[in-house]
């Protein structure tokens, strides 16, 4: 998440976290949220860069942007640590 800052970086964390907690049926608190979607905007920049997705030009420092690829990588965490884990 480049060009955010550092209260930018943990309300969408906050925000990421969240989402992929409701959209996971997940039961987390606030603090493994905000962990959760920081841990997934790597997740999510790092499959958007390999997938060839172009997030500069306009997305670049968008809230929405940053929101989106962060949600989909903390989505993207829950799964595989369920597939790994066992959903519980």
């Amino acid at each position: 998440m480049t060009g955010v800052g550092f209260l930018g970086t943990l309300l969408i964390g906050a925000l990421a976290g969240w989402i992929a907690e409701k959209v996971m049926a997940s039961k987390m608190g606030l603090i493994k949220n905000v962990i959760l979607g920081i841990v997934g905007s790597y997740i999510g920049s790092f499959v958007a860069d390999a997938l060839g997705l172009e997030l500069g030009g306009v997305f670049q420092g968008w809230f929405w942007g940053n929101l989106i690829v962060s949600a989909a990588g903390a989505i993207l965490l829950i799964w595989v640590v369920r597939l790994i884990r066992g959903k519980r």
